[in-house]
């Protein structure tokens, strides 16, 4: 065995909340994808200085990345989205790019995609050749602050049990270069195929942590932490658990609905521990049996939802979880966001949207495009 990485975990408030959303530059006339992202970030720059913080490059020059700051309440994390949205809108639109966001582009081709002229992606893409590719992907990113780093592996391992229901409600990738895949999140199954993404170790002491992460870097899987690329992962630089499952989102609602979701199970697993109790688990063989319901069936989904093997359609078990979590939410002040959820039970989740519009349209993708440039420009699902 190599030795093991000390991994200090920073201090951070409890609850505190952070969002990054993966947002898409669509051609406004073909509604395929452009791999403008340095002109857009050049053009964003000169209103705020070099390196604007709550807008970032990504793997691929079709996509930038928005984020909020470190926030009390998710509502601040949505002013600060929309703020950073209205930005990269300003510059985009005389450019002829409109704003997107969804797992997947319904019909673009990886091949035709571009990857930023970075060290650490080109390492990627040289390290995982056809499957780094065709990481045509997007996804909605939450952090939640943990106070106490005793807390940081227990609430993970709690949180692979709500796992299937922040993937069920944010599914949005049920196409793949112009075919429909079948699945709810096609993104979901896309990106475990590069090392060390996928479902995490359920570890229960820091120190195996630090031993996994001694070991990677020892035998040259990664060289720094950030690699680790699981669907929750500790984020020891900011003190946090990010939770890294759902996908991309096409309205501010329904970022917001999702961060809410999540920052409320982190919250009421964290006060769980606070009175001594047992916080659930389940093994990980249901934990992967549920992602891959979850990804195949979305909002149809029927998971396992104890050590039991007890079973239930998503979409009932999410609904229990409102009620049983709005005293949470109102602690958190995010009772509003919290509740939209029930927006994406009433409309469906995007991918089931998405189909819909297909249908209407004779299966032509270039309306679903339209459609989820229209939602984001709502904020809202349509």
């Amino acid at each position: 065995m190599a030795a093991p990485v000390a991994l200090p975990f920073a201090r951070s408030e409890r609850s505190t909340v952070g969002v990054e959303w993966e947002i898409a530059l669509v051609d406004a006339d073909s509604g395929d994808l452009r791999q403008a992202a340095q002109t857009v970030l050049a053009a964003v720059e000169p209103s705020r200085g070099p390196g604007h913080p709550n807008i970032t490059q990504e793997l691929l020059l079709n996509t930038v990345e928005i984020s909020s700051g470190k926030c009390t309440t998710v509502a601040e994390a949505g002013r600060d989205l929309q703020a950073a949205l209205d930005e990269i809108r300003r510059v985009a639109e005389p450019l002829r790019i409109e704003l997107m966001c969804a797992g997947t582009h319904p019909f673009a081709q990886w091949t035709q995609q571009k990857v930023t002229d970075k060290e650490r992606y080109a390492t990627l893409i040289d390290r995982t050749q056809w499957w780094g590719r065709q990481m045509l992907i997007y996804g909605v990113h939450v952090h939640v602050g943990i106070e106490d780093r005793a807390k940081v592996l227990p609430i993970a391992r709690a949180m692979l049990t709500v796992f299937a229901h922040l993937q069920s409600l944010s599914a949005s990738s049920p196409f793949w270069g112009g075919a429909d895949t079948g699945y709810a999140s096609n993104r979901a199954l896309l990106f475990q195929q590069l090392p060390t993404a996928g479902l995490p170790y359920q570890f229960e002491r820091w120190e195996q942590l630090e031993q996994y992460v001694g070991d990677m870097l020892h035998t040259g899987v990664i060289d720094q932490f950030d690699e680790v690329r699981w669907d929750i992962r500790p984020s020891p630089r900011f003190g946090t658990l990010e939770m890294r499952v759902a996908d991309g989102a096409p309205s501010l609602l329904e970022v917001m609905a999702i961060s809410a979701l999540t920052h409320c199970f982190v919250e009421h697993f964290s006060s769980m521990l606070d009175r001594g109790e047992t916080l659930p688990t389940l093994p990980p063989w249901f934990v992967q049996e549920n992602k891959w319901r979850s990804a195949r069936y979305g909002m149809d989904a029927i998971v396992i939802t104890d050590a039991a093997g007890d079973e239930e359609l998503v979409t009932d078990s999410v609904t229990r979880w409102l009620t049983e979590l709005a005293p949470v939410a109102e602690r958190l002040g995010c009772a509003a966001e919290l509740d939209a959820v029930r927006v994406i039970l009433r409309r469906g989740a995007s991918y089931q949207r998405q189909r819909a519009v297909a249908r209407r349209n004779a299966g032509q993708l270039d309306a679903v495009v339209a459609s989820l440039v229209a939602e984001m420009e709502a904020g809202r699902p349509l």
